[in-house]
């Protein structure tokens, strides 16, 4: 009998790393993809709903989409199209979506219906934002118990890439990562810091334009894409989430108290990620602090090679 597959929901804003995990995941024979949901981020909720749907329709498969928050619980909207392009996922030509994909309800919603509906208890992968998975967790709190884990991108060990001490997906909305944090929910981080430990450089992206339709897709995406340099290496942010899904081996994890910071001048949407106790308080995630490089490209290539 083959292993149960584990239920899972992706929260993105697709971006282009994000589509290289949502592809990961979507062909992997380890996870079950039973809802994908949109939140505004790397670019405006529209454009990535749009690109969700882009995404579907080209691997062929019928995993339903749900459009979410269009803006931060808080703050107005900003975005990253500075990286990833006007559209999100500039330098592709995809087929017409089809919008039969999108439900009539939104995202917030759709993952509750998914979460009661499902036997198993099912695991949030979030990789953009957190606003509509703050707006879940008050929303929905008797369905708390039948969530696994929330695994995220996101977070910094040390610098920003969004403010001084401060990565995007947490920076766009620090009030919905407050609440995700204090939720009492098994969460687990991929921060900034360790998807800089492997790139992918020339070499890998030459092999994956090789290696069938998707990776040709990706190929083309990452000529646009503004994560690093297409020359000295791209940064996976978002992979990094579904890595440790997948082969947590790979990472150095511990476990520890992460606080947000959503009110400090010059500090605000920082993550206080506390490896050394300082502030005395009880762990409430489990954070990968290290990656064996080496490991994670044979992991990430091999992903890519599977995505038929």
């Amino acid at each position: 009998m083959s292993e149960l597959k584990r239920n899972v929901i992706i929260d993105t804003d697709p971006g282009i790393d994000d589509a290289v995990a949502i592809a990961i995941a979507l062909y992997s024979d380890q996870l079950d993809v039973k809802l994908i949901t949109t939140v505004a981020g790397n670019v405006s909720s529209e454009k990535v709903t749009l690109n969700a749907k882009k995404l579907i329709t080209f691997f062929g498969k019928d995993t339903p989409i749900a459009k979410g928050a269009t803006r931060p619980l808080l703050k107005d909207a900003v975005d990253a199209s500075d990286i990833h392009g006007a559209t999100g996922m500039e330098g592709f030509d995809f087929p017409q979506p089809n919008n039969e994909l999108l439900l009539k309800e939104h995202a917030v919603n759709a993952i509750a219906n998914t979460i009661r509906a499902s036997e198993e208890k099912t695991t949030i992968v979030a990789i953009g934002p957190l606003t509509n998975i703050a707006m879940f967790i008050r929303m929905y709190p008797e369905l708390l118990d039948k969530v696994e884990e929330i695994v995220m991108m996101g977070g910094a060990l040390g610098r920003g890439n969004k403010g001084v001490l401060s990565e995007f997906n947490i920076a766009v909305d620090p009030e919905a990562a407050q609440i995700v944090f204090t939720s009492g929910l098994p969460l687990a981080l991929a921060p900034l810091d360790v998807a800089w430990k492997s790139l992918v450089v020339p070499e890998d992206s030459e092999k994956i334009r090789d290696m069938n339709n998707v990776g040709n897709m990706m190929y083309l995406l990452f000529k646009k894409y503004r994560g690093g340099s297409f020359q000295t290496g791209l940064k996976m942010y978002d992979s990094f989430a579904v890595a440790y899904l997948l082969k947590p081996e790979m990472f150095t994890i511990e476990e520890t108290f992460v606080g947000i910071e959503v009110n400090g001048v010059y500090t605000a949407g920082a993550t206080s990620i506390d490896l050394k106790g300082y502030l005395g308080r009880e762990s409430n995630c489990r954070v990968c602090v290290d990656v064996d490089p080496d490991q994670f490209k044979n992991w990430f290539l091999e992903s890519i090679e599977k995505c038929v």
